[in-house]
């Protein structure tokens, strides 16, 4: 080096520059190429990456396929493709890009329709969003977060009454096909006072995403919402990345002090993604076909749902858990129960029955209730459960005609005010009922209850 380049002469910026490329060369990016490919899973020799690293592999005629690095055996990385892998061929090329895993946010995402990569759908044009956020979120110290004790207004009757939801709570939706969900969903969405909705639609038929925009949430909903949609027929890594985006955008407007609902349809398709992506990679299938990575994967997503620091907002997130054949024993559903701070479950003979929103009270509950309800009200919600509980316990007894009326007093008064539960429950999809409006419906039905009194009302 002549003297004019030493170190030592360099002005002070060119000097740090220096020795920040001395500490930290740049690696060189190394080709590599495609040697195999069986199922979903491309197998590359020649080019070095990490776990989660993005590399474009290209084709013959020099459209590149987005890959991500999911694994590695030997010499051979695995990777996953992100879009079509029609015209691939032997020996591709496949080129290193560095470190994925960054979004763009800001306000400009309200109102806007992205799919799994954060591209729009809408037809809205560019996003308008200047500031970055990591995919992955980052995370809270549990000591750091601030408690549950207020209650969100859902606008759902049946929800806020029985098992009110705390903000920054996790909830479950658990139903089979073809019971309501979407509609529930929606009506949250509409009628919820959060500031911020953010609506994650992962593995869902492709049709159900434009009815649900336009039908369901309608342009009210819209408004402040944002929606991503991964539909089922999106390779796995999107339909992965659609609900890692839906809960960074959720993150993002939470840290920036909104309260924000966050409502993903279905954590299902989620770990179905995952087990589809595990499995391609040669992970050993353990419960019902499930890898362990699936269940790992699921609270790192669901955990990062919840309340802020003290100055920060919170995000309140309910996520839906398809339970096949209505089985509630599913190994998902099971892991999903655990992790979550309570659960709504959707039942087929309500909905068989026309009632909507089609909520098992028996099942359902609400794990932070007892932290954000008054005494009162907490004493309300328990004699209603244990009126609709009594009915359904004797349900066939009193369908056949075998009850003899005045045998049990708690069974007579539940059977007289059993038209008024299920009416309670029942509720028109576009007719919001506040959080108050609620406690006092509640409070006016037990009032005509025989020994209300003892409730407190």
């Amino acid at each position: 080096m002549n003297a004019k380049a030493s170190p030592r002469r360099m002005p002070r910026q060119r000097l740090e520059a220096y020795l920040q490329r001395a500490r930290n060369p740049r690696p060189l990016v190394v080709e590599g190429k495609l040697k195999r490919m069986v199922g979903l899973t491309l197998e590359s020799v020649g080019c070095q990456a990490a776990i989660g690293d993005q590399c474009r592999v290209i084709r013959p005629g020099g459209v590149p396929v987005e890959a991500e690095v999911v694994g590695f055996s030997g010499d051979k990385l695995l990777l996953m493709p992100i879009g079509d892998v029609r015209g691939l061929a032997p020996n591709a090329r496949v080129i290193p890009v560095g470190r994925g895993g960054q979004i763009k946010v800001g306000d400009g995402l309200l109102g806007r329709v992205l799919d799994g990569t954060g591209v729009p759908l809408d037809g809205k044009g560019p996003l308008d969003t200047s500031e970055h956020f990591p995919m992955s979120g980052h995370n809270i110290n549990p000591m750091a977060r601030r408690p549950v004790h207020q209650p969100l207004d859902v606008g759902v009757r049946a929800i806020n009454a029985l098992f009110s939801v705390g903000e920054g709570q996790r909830m479950g939706l658990f139903a089979g096909s073809g019971v309501g969900k979407s509609i529930l969903l929606g009506m949250m969405t509409r009628f919820t006072s959060a500031d911020i909705v953010v609506v994650g639609l992962i593995g869902e038929r492709g049709r159900e995403v434009k009815e649900f925009i336009t039908d369901i949430l309608g342009d009210e909903g819209m408004a402040r919402a944002v929606v991503v949609a991964a539909p089922a027929d999106e390779p796995p890594l999107v339909r992965l990345h659609g609900a890692m985006l839906a809960t960074s955008i959720a993150e993002y407007f939470r840290d920036r002090g909104f309260r924000v609902l966050l409502l993903m349809d279905s954590l299902t398709r989620f770990a179905q993604a995952q087990r589809e992506i595990a499995l391609a990679i040669g992970e050993p299938p353990a419960t019902r076909g499930y890898p362990p990575s699936v269940f790992a994967r699921l609270p790192q997503l669901v955990e990062r749902a919840g309340n802020g620091g003290e100055e920060g907002g919170s995000i309140t997130a309910f996520y839906t858990i398809l339970t096949e054949s209505d089985d509630q024993g599913d190994p998902l559903a099971e892991a999903a129960r655990a992790i979550l701070d309570g659960h709504i479950v959707l039942s087929r003979r309500l909905a068989e029955q026309g009632c909507y929103p089609a909520i098992d009270v028996e099942s359902s509950i609400s794990r932070v209730m007892p932290n954000i309800a008054e005494s009162q009200h907490q004493q309300q919600a328990r004699h209603f459960r244990q009126l609709y509980s009594t009915y359904q316990d004797n349900y066939d007894l009193i369908n056949v005609g075998a009850y003899t009326a005045g045998s049990n007093e708690q069974l007579d008064e539940a059977i007289r005010m059993y038209p008024s539960l299920l009416g309670f429950v029942r509720q028109e999809m576009n007719q919001p009922v506040s959080f108050n409006e609620s406690l006092t419906g509640l409070e006016q039905l037990l009032a005509n209850a025989t020994g209300a009194a003892g409730v407190g009302v």
